[in-house]
């Protein structure tokens, strides 16, 4: 549940524009301090420099600080903001909005939650957008969801597809049986991811890379699952 935050309705324009100005200093400390200036006070007359800040900025702390402030701001102003930049051209727009939108949890952005963003080409906004759709999911739309997730297995390099894993894992059982279908798909990749996330939603505590490994042995040798 998202904290709520009293207004701070004294903070006059000046301010809000010195902190604009400030959000786009040469010095990623003084656009941290803007940023957590900006959450602090909840400041909603900052939202829109907040976001245009998130779609450029290229600092990770600072992004996460700007993440931070904009879910200090209330909901019914910041998530609409934000659906509106799923649109955006700019690949950080729209992964930084997704990203934020997770961090909210609002269940009204969960309609944006498109085949389009799930299948995004970048992808850090794929992974964004993996992280969103679980944490706005309706319960009785999650196996649709984990459809949509299962056909991502077998995408990218290791942080993509430990990405893809956690997020199928946070949906719950309701994964095994996708799982356990694409753990026996002809290509070797997917079968190996989905059998190794298989064996995390068992033991989130084991180690992603053993799993994949022992999955494409297994597959390899032509022989059953344990």
């Amino acid at each position: 549940m998202q904290e709520v935050v009293p207004i701070n309705t004294e903070r006059t324009n000046a301010q809000a524009t010195q902190l604009t100005e400030a959000l786009a200093a040469g010095a990623s400390s003084t656009r941290l301090k803007a940023a957590l200036t900006i959450g602090t006070d909840a400041d909603p007359a900052v939202l829109e420099a907040l976001v245009a800040r998130c779609a450029i900025e290229p600092d990770f702390y600072v992004r996460d600080m700007l993440t931070w402030a904009l879910t200090r701001l209330p909901a019914d102003l910041t998530v609409p903001r934000l659906l509106a930049e799923l649109d955006s051209d700019r690949s950080q727009a729209r992964s930084q909005a997704l990203h934020t939108l997770s961090k909210i949890g609002d269940l009204r952005a969960w309609p944006a939650m498109t085949p389009a963003l799930i299948r995004d080409p970048d992808d850090e906004v794929a992974r964004a957008a993996w992280r969103a759709a679980v944490a706005v999911v309706p319960e009785d739309q999650m196996r649709d969801l984990a459809e949509e997730l299962a056909a991502q297995l077998g995408r990218g390099e290791r942080e993509v597809q430990l990405s893809l894993s956690r997020a199928m894992i946070e949906l719950g059982t309701v994964i095994e049986p996708i799982l356990q279908r694409a753990s026996t798909s002809d290509d070797p990749v997917v079968a190996a991811h989905a059998a190794a996330t298989e064996r995390l939603l068992e033991d989130p505590d084991a180690s992603f890379e053993p799993a994949v490994k022992a999955a494409k042995r297994i597959f390899a040798l032509g022989g059953e699952r344990s």
